[in-house]
């Protein structure tokens, strides 16, 4: 073998080993990830420790710590998870695309609702859990506020696109849109309608929708 076959064989293990260790690292991701959503889901926060999910996963809790830092850590990256929705493209990125793409306002709220009633069963639970921590906690209220901070910047964004595109009718100014985009995001809302009054999920997005459409246009 020359040296340039014996380079090439050498450089195609270490990529393939590269690979391996990345497909590794994402089944360990997604398994700890699983394992804390069963348990804060089941338990609660409080009462979930950061050993019990280890175990549950199959991990050292050092693996945890030195990846997320702790339970605040975990329920962030849960979130994170959550608000990506279904399939390859995250719903942050669809949304953008909606709003890049169709020319029609409407269209561009009725794609929001439908990523909402997408989005909202994944990471509502999961921030009103966090809520009921915050109280006697002060690093699950510091994440709280933190997430809810990131809400509130993407509302804005959101907001903005329909205020300078000329889209809301008379009257609205750019903070009234982006309260009535807050609100309907809310996971407070989803608590309500589907989780205590058992709407459908698809009930819901079309609330959404409708609801920032008649709110705004």
């Amino acid at each position: 073998m020359s040296v340039e076959d014996r380079s090439e064989a050498v450089n195609a293990r270490r990529a393939y080993n590269a690979t391996r260790r990345l497909e590794r690292s994402r089944e360990i991701h997604s398994r700890l990830l699983d394992a804390a959503l069963r348990r804060f889901g089941g338990h609660g926060y409080a009462a979930t420790t950061v050993e019990s999910i280890a175990s549950d996963a199959g991990v050292s809790d050092a693996t945890i710590y030195k990846t997320y830092g702790g339970k605040p850590g975990l329920v962030r990256a849960l979130c994170l998870r959550a608000l990506e929705g279904q399939g390859p493209v995250p719903a942050e990125q669809r949304s953008d695309t909606l709003k890049r793409e169709q020319a029609d306002p409407r269209r561009v709220i009725e794609g929001w609702g439908r990523l909402t009633a997408e989005v909202a069963p994944r990471v509502a639970p999961i921030l009103l859990l966090l809520r009921e921590a915050a109280d006697g906690d002060p690093a699950a209220a510091a994440l709280a506020r933190e997430l809810d901070d990131n809400r509130l910047a993407r509302m804005t964004d959101n907001a903005r696109y329909l205020v300078d595109g000329g889209h809301v009718r008379a009257g609205v100014r750019l903070s009234h849109a982006r309260d009535v985009l807050w609100t309907y995001s809310s996971p407070e809302l989803f608590d309500l309608l589907v989780r205590r009054r058992h709407w459908s999920v698809r009930r819901y997005g079309r609330f959404v929708a409708d609801g920032i459409a008649n709110a705004l246009l």
